[in-house]
C-alpha cells in the first residue's frame, strides 16, 4: 500500500460492501487478502483498506480504495466506475453479490501528523 503522504492526493474513495455468513468470514478474508488487493493496486489505487464487522450470523466486509480520478478506477478499459468487478469466488462466499459500489468525493483529509502543537 502506498503512503498517502507521498502520493498524489486522493480525490475519490470507492466503497464496496459485501456480506457473508460468520462461519465463512475467515475463509473469505483469507481469499480476499490473497486475491483482492492486487487488482486494485494494478489499476492504480493510492491506498486500500479492508474492514470487517462480525455480527452473530453475518459478517460484513467493506473495502475502501482511494483514487486520483474517476477514470483511474476503470483503467484502460473505461466503463462505469460504479460497477463492481467481482473476484471469481465471490458468489461462493457472499450472501448476495453487489452490483455497484459507492463513490464519494474527498473534501478534506487530515491526520495527527498535520496538527501543529
Amino acid at each position: 500500500m502506498k503512503d498517502l503522504s507521498q502520493a498524489e492526493p486522493a480525490r475519490y474513495v470507492r466503497i464496496w460492501r459485501g456480506r457473508t455468513t460468520t462461519v465463512m468470514a475467515d475463509a473469505y478474508e483469507t481469499y480476499w487478502l490473497a486475491n483482492g488487493l492486487k487488482p486494485l493496486q494494478d489499476k492504480g489505487a493510492l491506498a486500500i483498506q479492508m474492514l470487517r464487522d462480525d455480527q452473530v450470523a453475518e459478517t460484513e466486509f467493506v473495502t475502501i480504495s482511494y483514487w486520483t480520478s474517476l477514470e483511474a478506477m476503470t483503467g484502460e478499459e473505461g466503463g462505469d466506475p460504479h460497477l463492481v468487478h467481482h473476484l471469481d469466488r465471490d458468489p461462493e462466499f457472499l450472501l448476495e453479490v453487489p452490483r455497484t459500489v459507492q463513490i464519494l468525493k474527498v473534501l478534506a483529509t487530515g491526520d495527527r501528523r498535520d496538527a501543529t502543537p
